[in-house]
């Protein structure tokens, strides 16, 4: 039997999802000083930029209850003194390309040597496995992904900090490209692009969609069970799955009480919408968090009944995770390690220690 391609040790079990709060250097130096955090994941970028428009690829948070929409400075945290739980967004993925981001990774890791740890133990003299680790969250093809692969694996080499691959087949937002996670034969040839890669490499994730129905769960089970079956050993090479991203398909009004239209929303209506254009956009925070505990519960039931072949794949927990109370809930149903997106808007790198000291060091 080959050996498991594990996710190295993610303490605490906490970390950042890739989110619009992970994007600078700056960004990215807070939350790997941040002592509640177990590692920390970089915003989706593709080998060579996304092309962002900042008219149209906007976020605004909400309150689920009363509807009404805030449109937030760039800086997380700003709106913590509101009643809004929810985010909705409009956005592709970083403007910054991957090289650019492994660059900022080796910039942090250069930081961290000149730095005595915690235990006192040298810099120097410690093993890449005790640092905490980057997920580098990816996109872009099959033969995009197995150079952004190369990249990371390479830079591996220089870089003292851990680093794992987090395959982004999910984004709702991206015109005429559907999320790959939602088919079986899409999803096959990502990870055969990779076969033979991530077997003792640096560990693969795949980050999915919410799923709502059991045919789209079994679509990725198989395909998973596939690439068992054309690795050595029988095993999966992927090491963990991110559930879930946003949820595709839906809208907030920029007021609570809209003044009725004449039925021609696309027109009428568009200034009404809190997001640019047609108003559409993937949802998070608190209203996805339901739907994303039956993902992470559903996904670790059945990643469980394929022991040999998928049983090793862990599983982040990501969705309306806001406080200690959503933390505890996305660990009781499986999650081996929770991610925060929309709550690191919301409060700030506060989240962090507020779920910490929530928790009662009881992680």
């Amino acid at each position: 039997m080959a050996s498991k391609p594990c996710l190295w040790e993610v303490n605490p079990p906490l970390i950042n999802s890739a989110n619009p709060w992970a994007t600078t250097l700056e960004d990215l130096r807070l939350l790997y000083a941040c002592p509640s955090t177990g590692a920390v994941t970089t915003r989706t970028s593709l080998v060579g930029g996304f092309g962002h428009d900042s008219e149209k690829h906007q976020y605004v948070f909400f309150d689920t209850a009363a509807h009404t929409a805030t449109n937030p400075d760039v800086k997380a945290g700003l709106s913590r003194d509101t009643d809004n739980n929810g985010s909705l967004n409009s956005l592709g993925y970083s403007p910054i390309t991957l090289t650019s981001y492994l660059g900022f990774i080796k910039t942090i890791s250069e930081e961290q040597k000149q730095q005595p740890s915690f235990d006192g133990e040298s810099p120097a003299s410690k093993k890449v496995s005790n640092y905490k680790g980057f997920i580098v969250s990816v996109t872009g093809t099959p033969e995009e992904v197995l150079a952004s692969y190369s990249l990371i694996a390479a830079a591996q080499e220089k870089i003292h900090i851990p680093l794992a691959m987090e395959i982004n087949l999910s984004c709702p937002n991206i015109a005429n490209k559907p999320p790959p996670a939602y088919s079986r034969d899409a999803i096959l040839e990502y990870l055969r692009s990779l076969s033979g890669h991530a077997l003792g490499g640096i560990p693969i994730g795949l980050k999915t969609p919410p799923y709502t129905h059991a045919a789209q769960y079994e679509a990725l089970i198989d395909a998973l069970e596939a690439s068992a079956n054309g690795e050595a050993g029988g095993v999966s090479p992927v090491s963990f799955l991110t559930a879930t991203n946003t949820l595709g398909s839906c809208l907030v009004f920029a007021s609570p009480t809209p003044s009725s239209g004449d039925g021609d929303s696309t027109t009428s209506m568009a200034a009404a919408w809190a997001l640019p254009g047609a108003g559409i956009g993937g949802m998070a925070g608190a209203p996805l968090h339901p739907l994303a505990l039956g993902n992470v519960a559903t996904l670790r039931r059945m990643l469980g009944e394929r022991g040999d072949k998928l049983g090793h794949i862990q599983v982040i927990g990501i969705g309306g995770v806001l406080d200690a109370g959503g933390y505890r809930r996305m660990r009781a149903v499986g999650a081996a390690v929770v991610g925060v997106g929309t709550g690191l808007g919301l409060k700030g790198l506060d989240i962090f220690g507020e779920i910490d000291r929530g928790l009662g060091g009881q992680w």
